[in-house]
């Protein structure tokens, strides 16, 4: 048992870098996935809005810890060595999307059906309508979700720490094996989670709290 060194606090500031470059990819990959999902939702045909559903529903209905298994060693099948960090990438952006998808699904959903009617009556086809009415709307609506999700991704991120990528958790754990004091550094490691994590809850609340003051007024407005 020794000390916690300069070096030791170093290396998991260092790694926290980690954490948050694969937060950012894994939330950029999930994102346009996640579009495309809710777009497909949300489309007329029957069988692209079950087959979206159904990848939403595996996802969201198996833990992550197995994707990132499933995508680190199945790969190995195929006769490819993927990177930890490639694998983990993957593995989060997919989970990311089936849960932005749904998110982002609900906010298209929630737009009144005579905004589609109105974009119908001035000659718009589906794409227009859908480009310049509805998810300008929808997206209004879906930040403080999608802010708030953020939070759960930027924690994710420590499972990849089972197929061996060092983040910030794997860093605490290399840290602890060499100075045996696991409650001094995974409190360390926590209050970092924190400081990533705090910001962002703060900002999903805050947008909250303003969406709600907005719908509040909406039907004021209209009264006038």
């Amino acid at each position: 048992m020794r000390a916690l060194e300069g070096g030791d606090l170093w290396f998991l500031a260092w790694s926290a870098r980690w954490t948050v470059a694969l937060s950012l990819t894994a939330f950029a990959g999930g994102g346009v996935l996640g579009l495309v999902l809710a777009l497909v939702r949300t489309a007329a045909l029957k069988p692209l809005r079950l087959s979206a559903a159904g990848w939403i529903a595996v996802f969201q209905g198996t833990p992550l810890v197995m994707q990132l298994f499933l995508v680190f060693f199945g790969t190995t099948l195929f006769g490819l060595r993927v990177d930890p960090w490639v694998a983990a990438a993957i593995a989060l952006a997919l989970n990311a999307g089936a849960f932005l998808g749904e998110i982002w699904r609900s906010a298209i959903e929630t737009i009144p059906p005579g905004q589609w009617e109105a974009g119908r009556a001035l000659g718009l086809h589906y794409v227009a309508i859908m480009a310049r009415v509805v998810l300008p709307q929808g997206a209004r609506i879906a930040i403080p979700p999608t802010v708030g999700f953020m939070v759960q991704l930027v924690k994710s991120t420590s499972l990849a720490s089972f197929i061996g990528f060092t983040e910030l958790t794997r860093a605490g754990q290399i840290v602890n094996n060499a100075t045996f004091r696991p409650f001094l550094v995974f409190s360390l490691v926590g209050l970092v989670y924190f400081l990533l994590c705090w910001p962002l809850s703060l900002s999903a609340a805050r947008l909250e709290g303003r969406l709600a003051a907005a719908t509040r007024r909406t039907p004021t407005k209209g009264k006038r």
